[in-house]
């Protein structure tokens, strides 16, 4: 009954009118108004952030801060992983053999996930972690490996929230929603998937490298608002650090898997 119930309210609410009018309010002046308020409320510490609170012009330039380098140190270790995003780890684990992981005790597919059957056949009895950004969260995506991109495409029309309400709630909320792909080469010749997923209504997801490789660390875009990044790994290609659990918090640059 409440999952019924919050799939109705979500739809009612979730349209282009509710999209635009949260975009139009936070790219507005008068959101400059409550970034003390929305400060306090996440209770954000501004200490990492390269601007000083007065300057940020709008709340969305505030959702999308960048931060000191030296606060987001990078492990540059070969055959390290690293979180693309400040984020909790919402779960992480095996892919079966049919294309099947899970998060929140649903079942989501591959074929689902990637929308191709081909792309999704590589990654069966893979590997996955899924890396949820709170609306309080660092918003800037980064490489989480050297890369080179063979393939890049966007999937999904509507956003729905990919907070605990909307994991457990939510109609295939992470593949379902609208979600950017990036097919990468890595070291090892191996395969990763890196999808960022958009959330809250909001279909910001914002390239700002336009290259062929990524460079492990480097920004590669950002997120409007709070959403999630599913990395998905050929089999036998990583191991997670045995520091990853479900819950906890890592920042950007921080390890979360090793090659084989």
């Amino acid at each position: 009954m409440r999952e019924k119930l919050y799939q109705t309210m979500i739809e009612l609410t979730n349209g282009k009118w509710s999209s635009s009018l949260i975009r139009g309010f936070t790219q507005s002046k008068a959101s400059k108004r409550i970034i003390p308020s929305y400060i306090k409320f996440f209770n954000i510490s501004i200490q990492d952030t390269i601007q000083k609170r007065e300057d940020f012009t709008t709340l969305h330039d505030f959702f999308i801060r960048k931060v000191k380098e030296e606060r987001r140190p990078i492990d540059l270790t070969p055959n390290s992983i690293i979180s693309p995003v400040d984020a909790t780890i919402e779960t992480f684990g095996d892919i079966t053999e049919k294309g099947l992981f899970y998060v929140k005790q649903k079942t989501y597919t591959l074929q689902d996930m990637l929308g191709s059957e081909k792309i999704a056949s590589s990654f069966q009895n893979g590997k996955y972690i899924v890396l949820y950004l709170s609306p309080a969260e660092y918003h800037r995506i980064h490489s989480p490996v050297d890369g080179k991109i063979l393939n890049q495409y966007i999937l999904g029309k509507k956003s729905y929230p990919v907070n605990k309400w909307g994991l457990q709630f939510g109609k295939q909320t992470i593949s379902g929603n609208y979600r950017m792909l990036t097919e990468l080469e890595m070291p090892n010749e191996k395969k990763c998937i890196h999808i960022k997923v958009g959330a809250m209504f909001v279909n910001s997801i914002e390239l700002t490298n336009k290259s062929n490789a990524w460079k492990k660390g480097e920004e590669i875009g950002y997120f409007s608002f709070g959403s999630t990044v599913v990395m998905l790994f050929e089999e036998g290609s990583v191991e997670f650090s045995s520091a990853v659990h479900p819950g906890k918090f890592v920042r950007m640059g921080e390890n979360v898997a090793n090659m084989l």
